[in-house]
């Protein structure tokens, strides 16, 4: 998942696999981390494989359903007990015969839900819950047709990481534990259903779609998306989702999904999932994308008309690898999905378009790294800038910052710079076949570290090199640093714009869109307003189809009170739900009080079009009270 605010928390159960078979349903106890964000205790009974059989209703925003479980238990449980949140329970039963049995909706904790505790009564393969989820669940967003691109049929999508997956789905909602599933779907007619499976490519004339998940994935990776979606192949095992309006603007901006796919397999071993195909959400996805196993959730801010945001497509490609493949045990842990996707993610667009292109993004991701540690630092959460998290009776979104993705980025990238590319490839290929289909602690990474990579090269090992990265603050003094000639050249051009050259003079025709961003990122605090009106008339800023750009211009436009960006601000936050944007948005406008009044203002129209996860950061950001 590309970030800004996110985390997560599980437990750990490995499964075996070898690397060109289906993966086998049979847990083992090589590793059990403490989930704290979880009511399941997989020791005694765990979750293998999920029957899902679904009614939706768009008019009532709820979703019917059967969840049939087969289970895994140790000698003498009693006991499945299953993550909840806000579901209606109606019924449970056992066995083939399914007899009727008692259950237990516990006490709610904070962020966590409910526990359903279901006794076994001697039964130790299948549970069948009966249930319906509530209208505001929090992983779903029903949305009506003028809240789409088609501006007609209704939508949902789900966002289950970090924990919402226990709002749709009653289940044991822990990355470190791992399930098939089987589902059925009966939806609207003429309306698409897909999910994180094995999808059809037309709509069905009953509205009613069956799903097979081969490959174990944890409840987080659950997805679903129904709406009037169509499909467009661009190679033999890629292709694109989108409502038909927006299907070829999307085809063309993935256009080279299939070089992606063929440079990250040259890089670190065969893709295992069979499929990768992406679909473009409406516009208040919270994310630039989500993971989801043969079908990525993209957001369309990333279709910018020139495939210059496309590195979003590489790093959710390189989840299917790091993350989906070889998955964190536990929240604490989320650094070891997300900083080995950045660094992944990195050596794709490096294999593509040049060592060049990598280290401006790199530089991008490294600015903003810096912001966000001293901030963090200033606020005392200095204990936040450590890659292993400590979230005890925390969200666990409160961990999804850029540590995870960029700090982790950069201790793996220093890795490679103490070793040698070589070697660091040789280990990393390893690391991701050797474990897949299975989870991984921090500690357990450590070890697999000190043995597979230091000593099996004959290089010592440096404890302290853990206590600076791992479990230290910032950044350490002698951290890899990225280096770009172009934006030597950039920080030039905005020094001679400063100084009092038009922008006429300046030479800027060849710039890529990370150029431009580190150029408008590079405004001065004190820039003049007449400044700013030139350099907006010149380029375009306020009018910009690139969102990124058009965010870090909308930034200064607060900042600088520049009003004539104030309509696109408005417009932009209203229809883009994308949380990585809203965040520096409303935060600029808090910081003064006719800015904390127009951002409420704003938030008030645009609040509707966002999903939970977007409203819950902003809704505090805000001090929002409906």
């Amino acid at each position: 998942m590309h970030y800004i605010k996110h985390t997560l928390i599980a437990v750990s159960t490995i499964l075996t696999i070898t690397q060109c078979q289906t993966p086998k349903e049979e847990p083992s106890a090589e590793m059990r981390a403490n989930d704290i964000h979880s009511f399941a205790k997989p020791d005694e009974a765990v979750v293998t494989h999920l029957d899902w059989d679904a009614q939706l209703d768009f008019d009532q925003k709820v979703i019917t359903a059967k969840a049939s479980l087969k289970i895994q238990t140790s000698n003498g449980a009693t006991m499945l007990i299953l993550d909840t949140k806000n579901l209606q329970i109606d019924r449970v039963t056992t066995g083939a015969e399914e007899k009727n049995t008692n259950f237990e909706l516990g006490e709610e904790a904070a962020h966590m839900g409910r526990p359903l505790m279901i006794p076994l009564n001697g039964e130790k393969e299948v549970v069948h819950v009966y249930y319906k989820t509530s209208p505001d669940a929090e992983a779903l967003q029903w949305l009506s047709g003028v809240q789409t691109a088609g501006k007609v049929a209704p939508f949902l999508f789900t966002q289950s990481q970090a924990i919402l997956a226990r709002s749709w789905v009653p289940i044991q909602d822990s990355p470190g534990i791992r399930f098939t599933y089987n589902a059925t779907v009966q939806v609207p007619k003429g309306l698409l259903a897909l999910m994180s499976a094995e999808n059809p490519k037309e709509k069905s004339a009953d509205g009613k779609y069956s799903f097979v998940m081969k490959q174990p994935i944890p409840a987080y990776l659950l997805a679903l998306a129904v709406g009037d979606i169509t499909y467009q192949k661009i190679s033999d095992r890629s292709g694109v989702y989108a409502e038909p309006s927006v299907v070829e603007k999307a085809a063309y901006e993935f256009a080279e999904l299939e070089s992606m796919i063929q440079a990250a397999e040259y890089l670190y071993g065969k893709y295992q999932w069979e499929v990768y195909d992406i679909i473009v959400l409406p516009p208040s996805f919270p994310f630039g994308g989500m993971e989801n196993p043969r079908l990525t959730f993209a957001t369309p801010t990333i279709l910018a008309g020139d495939r210059s945001l496309t590195s979003l497509v590489a790093h959710e490609l390189a989840h299917s690898w790091s993350g989906n493949l070889v998955t964190n045990a536990t929240w604490n842990d989320f650094w070891l999905n997300e900083g080995f996707t950045v660094y992944f993610e990195q050596r794709i667009m490096e294999a593509l378009y040049g060592r060049e292109y990598s280290e401006m993004l790199a530089s991008l991701s490294m600015q903003g790294l810096e912001e966000e540690i001293t901030q963090m630092i200033a606020d005392g959460h200095g204990v936040d800038t450590h890659l292993k998290l400590e979230l005890t009776d925390r969200n666990p979104d409160d961990g999804m910052t850029s540590i995870a993705y960029d700090k982790g980025y950069l201790f793996l990238r220093s890795l490679e710079e103490k070793v040698g590319r070589e070697v660091f490839d040789v280990f990393l290929k390893t690391y991701f076949t050797e474990n897949a289909f299975k989870v991984m602690t921090t500690e357990g990474f450590i070890d697999y570290l000190n043995t597979n990579l230091f000593k099996k090269n004959g290089i010592a090992v440096d404890e302290t090199l853990y206590q600076a990265w791992v479990y230290g603050e910032g950044l350490p003094d002698n951290k890899p640093t990225p280096v770009s000639g172009k934006f030597e050249k950039v920080e030039a051009t905005m020094k001679r714009f400063v100084e009092g050259s038009s922008p006429d003079d300046l030479l800027t025709t060849d710039w890529s869109s990370h150029e431009w961003l580190h150029f408008v990122r590079l405004i001065p605090t004190d820039m003049p307003r007449d400044q700013m009106t030139k350099l907006d008339e010149a380029y375009g800023f306020t009018i910009t189809g690139n969102s990124e750009i058009l965010t870090a211009w909308l930034v200064q436009a607060i900042n600088h009170q520049y009003e004539p960006a104030y309509v696109s601000l408005e417009n932009f936050l209203v229809n883009a739900g994308r949380r990585k944007f809203l965040v520096p948005l409303y935060g600029a406008m808090s910081n003064t009080e006719s800015g904390m009044l127009m951002a409420k203002a704003i938030y008030q129209k645009a609040r509707p079009n966002y999903h939970f996860v977007s409203t819950s950061t902003i809704d505090e950001m805000l001090s929002w009270e409906e």
